[in-house]
């Protein structure tokens, strides 16, 4: 069964803008305005990282979440990341939930849902929206990640930067 959001907290909010402001760097990169980062049990940030999907120097599978997750991976032990928080400006898909996942990180917190993604980017070919909630990902699973999110006060804060990206 999904797990249902529990509330985030002060704290959480202020990783959470973070993980906003990684998008926002994104964008103004010239790249897809997604960010995320990936705090320890203390909100110390670990690892942060916009998308890096659009070619040419990117690659389809550099969305922000699982390169954040991979870089978490590489400095802390699989223990410590199951203590660890990812933070990131909308809901993982379902390639990102997988490496999150297999990155052992305990918990996510997103702004904004996938729903209101697709009504930003509609049918733009840079966002093939799968229908698969990270919830349902990571309730396939052997074990629990709690999943915090769309956070309502965020989610607006989080589409501000995709108004006018995606052609329309």
């Amino acid at each position: 069964m999904p797990q249902m959001p529990t509330s985030p907290g002060k704290s959480d909010l202020d990783l959470l803008r973070l993980a906003l402001a990684c998008a926002e760097r994104a964008k103004a990169a010239g790249r897809h305005p997604f960010g995320a980062i990936v705090a320890d049990e203390h909100g110390n940030v670990v690892a942060e990282a916009g998308n890096n999907s659009m070619p040419p120097e990117g690659d389809p599978t550099q969305h922000a979440e699982r390169v954040v997750a991979a870089l978490a991976a590489q400095r802390l032990p699989r223990e410590a990341l199951a203590r660890c928080t990812l933070y990131t400006s909308a809901e993982p898909c379902a390639m990102c939930a997988g490496a999150i996942y297999w990155c052992n990180i305990g918990r996510v917190v997103y702004a904004m849902s996938e729903e209101r993604l697709l009504e930003l980017t509609g049918s733009h070919p840079d966002n093939p929206t799968l229908s698969l909630p990270c919830r349902e990902v990571f309730a396939s699973g052997q074990r629990a990640t709690e999943v915090v999110g769309p956070v309502p006060e965020m989610e607006e804060e989080a589409a501000a930067p995709h108004l006018g990206f995606w052609g329309h």
